[in-house]
């Protein structure tokens, strides 16, 4: 009887180990399955960033602007989008929640009237945008990721507000950044923080725009906070030229750096003045891609060079002589806007600006769109813009200065 047990024990003890050897077979088995499912996982969302490759230097640069605006500048944005409007270009206009249901609906009607428009979009469920708070930054990447979704093709991305205004026609721009590569980013930067340091980086601060309705001034918490080590801060203007692989990353990027920053940037003063600064420096991928300008002619005021000051004809010349396609900040109804259309742009009171793809200044509306919208006529902004970054990317020291 014990000799039977024993024979028992043996069977059911072979037994029990065919099952665990076979459990654990399965189980390794399962861990490559959900190894391999991890890996193609990862490696889809990588490739999403490649989903729109780089447009070959043969084709005409398409752009994307984020137009923006508060209380009161409906007119401005009108005004500004006819003095930017191109048929191969993109447009996402935005007035924030402060403005007025009737002023929105008024830039809504504007632009659904004009037959034009049709890559033209009003961003209708506004954003509460507070000066010097994370909601601008918030703000403009919500209207990049309706450009990359809805916008088709285009190579950059440029933010600019109400206040700010062209000096070169779109033919000219376009033109001029047909031969350069379009993984470049212009966006003026610098990791010398200098006091920025002690009054923005280590101060906590709190946007209620993040949560309330009603627009007021962000606050101050305590305690401050230490500099970071885990990334290096960078600093620069809130306006920029972006490319479309970069701004796809900032919102597509697999190693989650872009919102790791976007956290910490929520409690931080100015943050659009450090957020794309910080991102772009920070990723390797991205380091050599920048230039340091804003294209922006910026009149700053000196000391303490915090706030640029309203434009007008006294800085005229001085604009010009930049050789910048863009200017800010101007007044409502400025005189030197009429100097600029009239003898910048071409463009008429209330009109578009002339160019390749509309050529007759008295044209009706049936008349504005010809067939030859990717023949370009560039003019004397194209041989200003040219010279501005032919010195940026040929100075000796250019690949030397990427993130400094």
């Amino acid at each position: 009887m014990e000799l039977v047990s024993n024979k028992w024990f043996i069977f059911a003890l072979l037994i029990s180990s065919l099952f665990i050897i076979s459990f654990l077979n399965s189980t390794s088995f399962f861990l490559q399955v959900t190894s391999s499912v991890r890996a193609s996982s990862i490696s889809f969302v990588e490739s999403k960033l490649h989903t729109s490759p780089l447009r070959s230097n043969s084709t005409i640069p398409r752009l994307a602007y984020l137009i923006s605006g508060s209380i009161g500048d409906g007119e401005r944005i009108k005004r500004t989008l006819k003095a930017l409007y191109h048929p191969l270009n993109q447009y996402v206009l935005h007035l924030d929640l402060e403005t007025s249901d009737e002023e929105r609906n008024e830039l809504v009607k504007f632009v659904k009237k004009e037959s034009l428009f049709v890559n033209v979009k009003v961003i209708k469920k506004s954003n509460l945008v507070t000066y010097r708070g994370p909601t601008m930054v918030s703000n403009t990447l919500h209207a990049a990721a309706i450009l990359v979704k809805e916008g088709g093709e285009w190579d950059w991305f440029i933010n600019l507000s109400a206040s700010d205004y062209p000096l070169v026609t779109q033919d000219d721009l376009l033109h001029s950044l047909r031969s350069i590569p379009r993984y470049l980013n212009f966006i003026e930067h610098t990791s010398d923080l200098d006091w920025k340091e002690e009054y923005r980086a280590k101060p906590v601060i709190i946007d209620p725009g993040l949560y309330s309705l009603n627009k007021s001034d962000v606050f101050f918490v305590e305690p401050q906070r230490s500099v970071p080590t885990a990334f290096k801060l960078f600093t620069g203007s809130a306006w920029m030229m972006l490319s479309r692989s970069f701004v796809e990353y900032l919102l597509f990027g697999w190693d989650s750096l872009p919102r790791t920053l976007l956290m910490y940037y929520a409690n931080f003063l100015s943050s659009p003045e450090g957020y794309f600064h910080t991102v772009v420096c920070n990723v390797q991928e991205f380091i050599n891609t920048t230039v340091n300008h804003d294209l922006h002619f910026i009149a700053w005021d000196n000391p303490p060079k915090q706030h640029p000051h309203y434009l007008t004809m006294d800085d005229y010349r001085e604009m010009v002589d930049s050789n910048a396609p863009f200017a800010r900040k101007f007044g409502k109804n400025e005189p030197v806007l009429d100097k600029i259309d009239f003898e910048l742009l071409g463009r008429k009171p209330d009109g578009f600006v002339p160019g390749s793809w509309f050529g007759d200044v008295n044209a009706t509306i049936s008349n504005y769109i010809v067939t030859n919208i990717t023949w370009l006529q560039p003019g004397s902004g194209a041989e200003r813009l040219t010279r501005l970054i032919s010195g940026l990317l040929s100075d000796k020291d250019f690949d030397k200065k990427h993130c400094l």
